[in-house]
């Protein structure tokens, strides 16, 4: 009889916690599974954490579980990953990375009524009508656009070249580049295309290097960018290197080796973390935990998680039709930034650090 009293007051605990699983698309093998793990990390920081505060929501301890998916950068993988988590009846999902992955798999998420908190950035993502999708970092327009803004203002360019890489992404920051350049004052030279699976652009570097323009702007992506780069030196094609944050990257140093010196501009969503004492803490904790420095996305896929929990939090409910309108009214204080959402989905404030490359790593210079 003891024995059972004993047992007692444990499966009471045990009746009162609910496991939710929360789900991630992002690339964890081929060329961008850099980006991809970086993003998992953060992730993973997150629910750690909040697993850590003993969170009720509904009248119930909660822990969250992480479904780990590899989309490999590929836009029929992240439909595929995307119907897999949608069929486990995941109560969100952080990510995907990819322009190219988060359009289609999107709708997929937005018809089984999953909230989806996404970093990719081509606009069209949000001006789909989804009322489950929320971007949380920023989009080409700012990206591209602060990107032109610096080049005109600060950098004096005056001719530029543009490449990109066909993706989705690629494309929209190269448009969003080309529209504000343009708008400042900056003459678009030339326009060329690649794909994110190249790695000779010899031909298209000989083209650009006999227009002579001050830049070239890429849209795309490190495993390129920084092969691009190696390959311009040696051409001795002696011309700033702009991009966005898909070479916002270590990566970039990794793979273009000395090439990558400070003619090398990106810029990247968020503020200045190592201003902020939440960024330099995350950073900290980032490095200690996983022997490496976060990269890119990884503060933004934690922001993006504590974001849903809170949101669960003032809805006291882990099911996202219940939990989606507080999300939409949000206002959060995360790691990268201030989470507040227009009708779009969209951040209302996305502030742009511009970055430049010192000694192969991306060292931020302003927010603009």
């Amino acid at each position: 009889m003891m024995v059972i009293l004993a047992a007692l007051p444990a499966l009471a605990i045990a009746q009162e916690t609910q496991v939710v699983q929360i789900g991630f698309s992002g690339p964890l093998t081929g060329a961008q599974a850099s980006a991809g793990k970086d993003n998992q990390g953060g992730l993973s920081m997150a629910i750690d954490k909040l697993n850590a505060q003993g969170l009720v929501i509904g009248g119930k301890k909660i822990k969250f579980e992480a479904v780990m998916e590899d989309d490999q950068a590929d836009p029929r993988s992240g439909v595929g990953v995307a119907q897999k988590l949608s069929d486990m009846h995941v109560k969100a999902i952080i990510g995907p990375y990819n322009s190219g992955v988060t359009i289609p798999a999107s709708r997929v998420y937005n018809d089984s009524g999953i909230v989806m908190a996404t970093v990719a950035s081509n606009p069209k993502i949000t001006q789909q009508g989804f009322t489950n999708v929320f971007r949380v970092a920023a989009s080409d327009s700012q990206l591209g656009g602060k990107m032109a803004l610096y080049a005109a203002k600060e950098l004096k360019v005056k001719q530029v070249s543009i490449i990109d890489d066909r993706t989705a992404y690629g494309q929209g920051l190269a448009e969003e580049f080309a529209k504000v350049a343009k708008a400042n004052g900056i003459k678009v030279i030339s326009t060329d295309f690649t794909n994110d699976k190249a790695t000779d652009f010899t031909a298209i570097l000989t083209s650009i290097k006999g227009k002579k323009p001050d830049a070239i702007f890429y849209g795309g992506y490190s495993p390129q960018g920084g092969p691009m780069v190696r390959q311009m030196k040696q051409l001795g094609l002696n011309t700033l290197m702009l991009g966005g944050d898909g070479i916002c990257a270590p990566e970039m140093g990794r793979l273009g080796g000395d090439a990558i010196t400070d003619q090398v501009y990106c810029t990247q969503g968020g503020a200045m973390l190592d201003k902020l004492a939440s960024g330099k803490t995350f950073a900290a904790e980032y490095q200690k935990r996983f022997g490496r420095p976060a990269e890119t996305y990884a503060a933004s896929f934690y922001d993006g998680m504590m974001v849903v929990a809170a949101a669960m939090k003032a809805a006291n409910s882990v099911e996202p039709k219940q939990y989606v309108t507080a999300l939409a009214k949000i206002k959060y204080k995360g790691v990268a930034g201030e989470y507040e959402f227009d009708a779009n989905r969209d951040l209302k404030q996305s502030p742009v650090t511009v970055f430049r490359f010192k000694d192969g790593l991306p060292v931020a210079l302003t927010s603009y």
